[in-house]
C-alpha cells in the first residue's frame, strides 16, 4: 500500500507488482466479507440513488427498528448496523470513500450510535420522496442545484398538508425544495437554521428571505408572489398593436385576458403566476373592456374571456385562436404548451441541412415519445440568448445511428431511456456531453446546456491520454452506470470554466478502457487525478466545482506545510512567542488519515493567519513520531502559543474532523478577540460610545450559539481595527436582550456609530452564520455609510 500514495498523490501501479495488488485485492474482498456489504444491508444497488437509498433505509427502520422488536436482544446492533449504511451511502464523500477502502477508510470516531424513534421515521423521514413537486435536498446537491427559486423546510412538518397544497399551486413557478435537519443538521446549521419548520426564499446572488407570516396555503402564495417580477402588460388604445406586431415579429404568441362586467376574467395573481410559468414562450397581457370597449369589441369579446393568439392568427380563421374556458393557471399553462408548435424532429435530410449550426441541444427518445416533450419546448426559450438550437430524436434508424456517433464522440457508453446530448458541430463531430434526465429535469437540462457550451472538458482515450503531457491536466476516471458520476460532471464543466487557460480537463470511461484505469489503480468511481509533469496528485475532496478549485489552489500555494524532523524542530518546537501550530501525524496507508486530508487542508485554508497548519509522515519518519509518542493515526495535536514549554500540546479527541470542527478547536486556542458586555457597558460603549459595534445575542444554554461562538471569534478578528465586537449573555442579562427586540438565539446585530446617540432598536440584524459573508456585509453598510460620516465629521469641525 506504501507505493500507492506519494505525499497524497497517486503513482502509476508497476507491471511488477501486478501479482500482490491481486493477492491484496483477495485479502481486502475477504475482510469486507466477515462485516455486511453497506448495499447488501439497505437491499440497493451500488448505482442507487440518493433518494432510492433513503427510501430502502425507510423501509427498513419501520420494521427493524428496535421499538418494534422489543423482545430482541440484537435489535440495537442490527439497526446501528443499518442505520450506519445509510449514513454512510447517503453522503456523497462517505460513500466514495467506502466503495474504495471499505470500512476501514472511514472515521472509527463517526461510526454513529445514535438514531431517532419509530415515530421519526414514520411520520417524519422521507416525507417528500413521493411528491413530484417538491425536491428533498441533501447536503451535498444543495449548493449544486440551481435554484432560481426554492423554499427550504426544515424538520418539523408543521402543517404538513398546507406546504403540499403550496407546492402544488406553485409548481412551476417556483422551485420547491425541502431540507430534514434531523437527517441533515449540519446543512441547516451552516444556513442559520433555529428554530422549525422555517421557510426561505433563495434568489441566485442574493441574500435568502424568510417567511414570517401565518404557515397557510394562502399566506404562502401571497409572500412567494412578490419574487415573480414577469411582465403582464396592461393593452390599451394605444399601445395594443405596436405591442401585438412586436411580439409576432419575435415569434411569440399573445395570452390575453379580457375583464368585463360578465364573464370569466383572470384575477391579477393568477395573470402572474400564468406569466411566470410561461415566461420567455409567450406575452401575457390583459385588456379592461370596461375603458375599452371598442377595442375589445374589434376582438369580438363582449364578456370576460381569456384567449391564446399566434403570430399569424386571425379572428375571420376558426382555430387559429383558441379561447381559454378555465380560470385554473395549471390548465391554462397545459393547455397553452399542447398548442405551441412542437420542437422539430431531427432527421437525415434535417441533420445534413443544419451542419452549419454549431450549438444544437438533442432530446434522444427510444420507445414512445417522452412525455416531457411538451415541458421541452420551454428550452427554447430559456436557452434563446445562448443561440443554442433544441430538436427531438425518436427511436428512427437515422437517431439510433447518429446516437452511436455521439457516445463514440463523448465516450458514454450508456443508453437510457431517455437522455439529452449537447451536440457542437464542425464536421466531423468534435464536441459532445451527455446528460441523463430525471427528476427536476428541465432545469438541469438549461444549466447543462449552458455550462457545455462554455466548458472545456475532453473526451479522452489511450491515444491523447495526458501521461507525458507537460501542461497540467485534470482526469475524471467515471462509470457511466455510477449516480455520483453523473453528479460530478455537470461540476467538472463549471471548473473547467473558472480554470480556461490554466488547466486542462478530461474524462476517461472505465467501462471501456478497463486496462487505462487499472494502469493508474483505479478502484472506485469517480476517481479524480490531476496530472502535472511528472507529478500525480489523487484528489480526495468533496466533488464539487468549489471543492475541486480548493484542491487546485492548494497545489499551487500549499495551505499544509509538510514537516519533517528538521522541520519540526525549528519552525514547531522553535515557535516564536504567541505563535500557535496545528500539526497531523498521518500514515499514508491509514484509512482515517486519507479521509482527514482534504479537510484538514481546507481547515488550514480557514485559518490562515491566525494558526500554523503542518503534517508528518510517520511511515516516512517512523522513529521520529515513535520518539514524540505517537501511538495511532491521525494523531492531531495543537501546540499553544507559550513557549516555555515547547513540548506542551493539546491532543483532538472530538467526534467529528471536519473542517469546521476542527477549526473551532483550534481557534478556541487563541486569546478573546470579542469582549464580553453587561447592561451597563452595552449602554455606555455601544448605545452611546463612538465605535461601530457587531454583537452576538446568545444564550449558553443554545447548542447553535455554541457552535457559532468560534465563527464569531473569527469575525471578532477579521473586523479588529474597523469595529469591535462584543457579546451579550441574554440568559444573565434578560432584560437588556428583551428592550433590544432579541427574540431567538444567537442573533447578530450591527450597530453603526452615525455621529449621534444610538438608541436601544437602531442595532441592524444580519441573516448569517458566516464569518466572512457577516464581515462582507459590515464592510459593505460601513462603505454606503461612509459619505454620511464624513459629513458629520465635517460639521464638527
Amino acid at each position: 500500500m506504501g507505493d500507492r500514495f506519494v505525499l497524497g498523490g497517486l503513482r502509476p501501479r508497476p507491471v511488477q507488482l501486478v501479482a500482490p495488488l491481486l493477492l491484496l485485492a483477495v485479502l481486502l474482498a475477504a475482510v469486507m466479507a466477515e462485516s455486511q456489504d453497506y448495499y447488501n444491508l439497505l437491499k440497493v444497488s451500488r448505482d442507487a440513488t440518493t433518494r432510492e437509498i433513503r427510501q430502502a433505509f425507510k423501509k427498513l427502520a419501520l420494521t427493524m427498528h428496535p421499538d418494534k422488536n422489543p423482545g430482541d436482544a440484537s435489535a440495537h446492533e442490527k439497526f446501528l448496523q443499518v442505520n450506519r449504511a445509510y449514513e454512510v451511502l447517503k453522503d456523497e464523500d462517505l460513500r466514495k470513500k467506502y466503495d474504495k477502502y471499505g470500512e476501514k477508510g472511514l472515521d472509527e470516531q463517526q461510526q454513529g450510535g445514535r438514531y431517532e424513534s419509530w415515530n421519526f421515521y414514520r411520520y417524519d423521514f422521507g416525507i417528500y420522496d413521493d411528491d413530484l413537486e417538491i425536491i428533498t435536498l441533501d447536503s451535498g446537491d444543495f449548493g449544486k442545484r440551481r435554484f432560481s427559486f426554492s423554499h427550504l423546510q426544515t424538520e418539523a412538518n408543521v402543517s404538513l398538508s398546507q406546504w403540499r397544497e403550496f407546492a402544488k399551486e406553485m409548481d412551476g413557478v417556483l422551485r420547491i425544495g425541502a431540507v430534514n435537519c434531523g437527517d441533515n443538521n449540519h446543512l441547516c446549521r451552516s444556513k442559520g437554521i433555529t428554530s422549525y419548520p422555517s421557510l426561505f426564499v433563495f434568489r441566485a446572488g442574493q441574500r435568502p428571505e424568510k417567511f414570517n407570516g401565518e404557515r397557510s396555503k394562502d399566506s404562502l402564495v401571497h409572500f412567494s408572489m412578490k419574487f415573480i417580477t414577469t411582465t403582464v402588460t396592461e393593452l390599451r388604445q394605444g399601445n395594443v398593436f405596436s405591442e401585438i406586431e412586436r411580439a409576432y415579429l419575435s415569434g411569440f404568441s399573445w395570452l390575453i385576458t379580457f375583464c368585463s362586467d360578465t364573464g370569466d376574467c383572470l384575477e391579477p395573481g393568477t395573470r402572474q403566476k400564468v406569466a411566470g410559468m410561461l415566461d420567455g414562450l409567450v406575452k401575457v397581457g390583459w385588456m379592461d373592456c370596461a375603458s375599452q370597449e371598442q377595442l375589445c369589441g374589434s376582438f369580438q369579446v363582449t364578456s370576460g374571456a381569456t384567449a391564446l393568439f399566434p403570430p399569424g392568427s386571425s379572428l375571420d380563421q376558426p382555430g387559429s385562436v383558441l379561447w381559454l374556458n378555465t380560470l385554473d393557471s395549471r390548465e391554462i399553462y397545459n393547455r397553452v404548451i399542447d398548442h405551441l408548435p412542437d420542437l422539430e424532429l431531427l432527421t437525415g435530410d434535417s441533420f445534413q441541412r443544419k451542419l452549419a449550426h454549431h450549438r444544437w441541444l438533442v432530446s434522444f427518445t427510444f420507445g414512445d415519445r417522452s412525455p416531457a416533450s411538451n415541458e421541452y419546448k420551454k428550452l427554447q426559450a430559456f436557452l434563446r440568448n445562448d443561440h443554442i438550437q433544441v430538436h427531438v430524436c425518436l427511436s428512427v434508424t437515422f437517431c439510433v445511428s447518429f446516437w452511436l456517433s455521439v457516445a463514440l464522440c463523448s465516450g458514454d457508453s450508456l443508453i437510457d431511456s431517455s437522455f439529452v446530448a449537447l451536440v457542437c458541430f464542425s464536421v466531423p463531430l468534435t464536441s459532445v456531453s451527455v446528460l441523463s434526465v430525471g427528476k427536476d429535469v428541465l432545469y438541469n437540462i438549461v444549466g447543462f446546456a449552458r455550462d457545455s457550451v462554455r466548458a472545456h472538458v475532453t473526451t479522452l482515450r489511450p491515444d491523447n491520454f495526458p501521461s507525458d503531457r507537460k501542461e497540467p491536466w485534470l482526469v475524471d476516471f467515471f462509470a457511466p452506470w455510477c449516480p455520483p458520476c453523473r453528479a460530478l460532471l455537470p461540476e467538472l464543466r463549471k471548473a473547467s470554466i473558472q480554470l480556461a487557460g490554466q488547466m486542462k480537463f478530461g474524462t476517461l470511461d472505465c467501462t471501456i478502457h478497463q486496462d487505462l484505469c487499472s494502469t493508474y489503480n483505479i478502484q472506485a468511481y469517480p476517481t479524480t487525478v490531476i496530472f502535472n509533469g511528472s507529478s500525480i496528485h489523487e484528489y480526495e475532496g468533496q466533488h464539487s466545482a468549489d471543492g475541486i478549485l480548493e484542491f487546485i489552489q492548494d497545489l499551487v500555494s500549499p495551505s499544509v506545510m509538510v514537516l519533517d524532523p528538521s522541520s519540526f524542530s525549528e519552525r514547531v518546537k522553535g515557535r516564536a512567542e504567541g505563535q500557535i501550530w496545528a500539526v497531523d501525524f498521518y500514515a499514508p496507508w491509514c484509512g482515517p488519515c486519507q479521509a482527514l486530508l482534504p479537510e484538514w487542508r481546507r481547515m488550514a485554508r480557514m485559518l490562515s493567519g491566525q494558526i500554523l497548519v503542518g503534517s508528518v509522515d510517520c511511515q516516512r519518519f517512523q522513529s521520529f513520531c515513535q520518539g514524540q509518542n505517537v501511538r495511532a493515526y491521525p494523531e492531531i495535536r495543537l501546540y499553544p502559543g507559550n513557549t516555555r514549554q515547547s513540548d506542551r500540546f493539546m491532543s483532538y479527541n472530538g467526534w467529528n474532523r471536519d473542517a469546521h470542527s476542527l477549526r473551532s478547536w483550534a481557534l478556541s486556542s487563541l486569546p478573546r478577540a470579542s469582549v464580553d458586555l453587561t447592561p451597563e457597558s452595552f449602554r455606555s460603549l455601544v448605545l452611546s460610545g463612538q465605535d461601530h459595534w457587531v454583537l452576538d445575542f446568545y444564550a449558553p444554554w443554545c447548542g447553535p450559539c455554541q457552535h457559532f461562538a468560534p465563527e464569531f471569534e473569527t469575525l471578532a478578528r477579521t473586523l479588529k481595527g474597523e469595529v469591535r465586537a462584543g457579546k451579550v449573555d441574554c440568559q444573565a442579562h434578560h432584560q437588556t436582550c428583551q428592550s433590544a427586540g432579541i427574540t431567538a438565539y444567537p442573533t447578530v446585530r450591527f450597530y453603526p456609530y452615525l455621529g449621534t446617540r444610538r438608541h436601544e432598536h437602531s442595532g441592524e440584524h444580519i441573516n448569517s452564520r458566516d464569518a466572512d459573508v457577516i464581515a462582507d456585509i459590515v464592510r459593505q453598510r460601513l462603505q454606503q455609510l461612509s459619505p454620511r460620516l464624513h459629513s458629520k465629521r465635517k460639521d464638527e469641525l
